[in-house]
């Protein structure tokens, strides 16, 4: 285990295990976290939140043949950990049996999980992070136009985590974030416009100067100043890198295993199929340096691993956990995450699309009528049929320029449609834990006034 980790885990975790053995389970596995986290918040130049926090949790999983409990506790003391296992094995005697449930085997566990760059050695001050908000917003504020404040918030956080299992496994790590954001208002009365922007990075170093947020959260607010309504029609949609990379999270959603073993996903039938335009790649990689979803194993011991989801517009893997996989006949992709109190489930780490080989300003050049989406509200997707509709707002596209602000706008189509109808364009870049360039996608409903 990294050193960077704390130093009672293995001892707290051992324990765990060593109780529920004894108290007559046939296998079990015990995860521990310890979450540290300094968080402050200003409006109109008033500090108004300054906020610091830590908290711990102890899971222990247990197996009785095919049937398992689950049980947590923020008591670490030697009784209570006694107490729990008994009361895990307990529960697991009278709760049904689950053919998929169990531990990885002893020869599939990471048993050498690398190091990853995913912890900043820097804890910043309050009064770092006071700079950082106060900074933010008046940046924000002092853009012509803008007349009021939801006011600038900025934190840090530092998670530590270790998990032991009776199968042999043994692992832990630990990773820090960074963030500041903040929200104004232009204009006045019933015609005001909200708008944002916000950083966040594993390294505080790494976060985005506020001032230059700030001003951009302003500009962007007062140009959505005055929007207005457009007909209900079929044309290109163009989403900003703000919102594209939802569109990847749907694709997360239809290729989780926890779907594909229920059939409940569009894509189930899908696999080896062409379901984006040909040329695009989609790229899981948990091991990316200073990446916000960095992983060195999975919430099974298993390793996790770079691998391309979508390779070519094909696709090319689900995102399985233990479960899952032996639902489908097949191996776990090290996709499992889990918390203290819940089974491991599917899940992604760091995902994005490669940058295209077209220019935004190219990309919507030969656009006479579309929409440039900057944000979305609500959602009405079908992960079973893959029917799409969301809300939206952004900027009319006319003659291959953005033109003036629209709102009130609901873009709709079909998924299946809609990724293979994609155009990506050459300006990724690393922001979030799933990322996106600007998107192209032609034949999309428009549903205006």
């Amino acid at each position: 285990m990294p050193a960077s980790t704390n130093a009672d885990f293995p001892t707290l975790l051992e324990s765990a295990v060593k109780f529920a053995k004894a108290a007559g389970a046939d296998a079990a596995d015990a995860v521990i976290g310890r979450n540290l986290s300094l968080s402050v918040g200003e409006r109109l130049g008033k500090l108004e939140k300054l906020q610091r926090s830590e908290d711990q949790d102890l899971g222990l999983r247990v197996f009785i043949g095919k049937k398992q409990a689950i049980v947590s506790t923020s008591d670490f003391n030697r009784a209570a950990l006694e107490e729990l296992a008994q009361r895990a094995v307990a529960m697991a005697k009278v709760v049904p049996e689950d053919p998929y449930t169990g531990l990885a085997d002893p020869a599939e566990i990471d048993r050498h999980p690398p190091q990853l760059e995913i912890l900043d050695p820097k804890e910043p001050t309050e009064a770092e992070l006071i700079a950082l908000v106060r900074e933010a917003e008046a940046a924000a504020r002092g853009v012509k136009g803008v007349t009021n404040s939801e006011g600038a918030e900025a934190g840090w956080g530092r998670s530590e985590m270790a998990m032991l299992a009776s199968n042999g496994f043994y692992g832990g790590y630990a990773q820090s974030h960074s963030g500041v954001s903040v929200a104004v208002l232009a204009g006045e009365g019933t015609g005001m416009e909200r708008d944002y922007d916000y950083s966040s990075a594993v390294f505080f170093g790494d976060l985005e100067a506020a001032a230059v947020l700030g001003k951009r959260a302003g500009e962007r607010a007062v140009k959505r100043l005055n929007p207005r309504k457009v007909a209900t029609e079929k044309l290109p949609v163009v989403l900003d890198p703000r919102v594209s990379s939802s569109i990847i999270g749907h694709l997360l959603g239809a290729i989780n295993g926890g779907s594909i073993a229920r059939g409940t996903s569009f894509l189930k039938d899908k696999m080896g199929e062409q379901i984006f335009a040909a040329g695009i790649d989609i790229i899981e990689d948990p091991h990316r340096a200073r990446g916000l979803r960095s992983m060195p194993f999975d919430g099974e011991g298993l390793p996790t691993q770079r691998r391309l989801l979508v390779e070519n517009g094909v696709l090319k893997t689900w995102m399985l956990d233990l479960r899952s996989a032996r639902q489908l006949g097949l191996k776990s992709t090290g996709n499992a995450h889990r918390g203290a109190s819940s089974p491991p489930s599917p899940g992604a780490a760091n995902v994005h699309i490669p940058a295209g080989k077209i220019g935004r300003d190219a990309m919507l050049k030969d656009i006479q009528r579309g929409i440039y989406v900057t944000e979305m509200m609500g959602s009405a997707v079908n992960g079973v049929t893959g029917d799409y509709s969301r809300g939206a707002a952004g900027f009319w596209i006319e003659n291959g320029e953005l033109a003036y602000p629209v709102s009130e706008v609901t873009i709709a189509g079909n998924l299946k449609d809609m990724f293979k109808a994609i155009t990506v364009a050459d300006d990724l870049e690393f922001r979030y834990g799933i990322n996106a360039p600007t998107l192209r996608i032609d034949g999309m409903t428009l549903a205006g006034a």
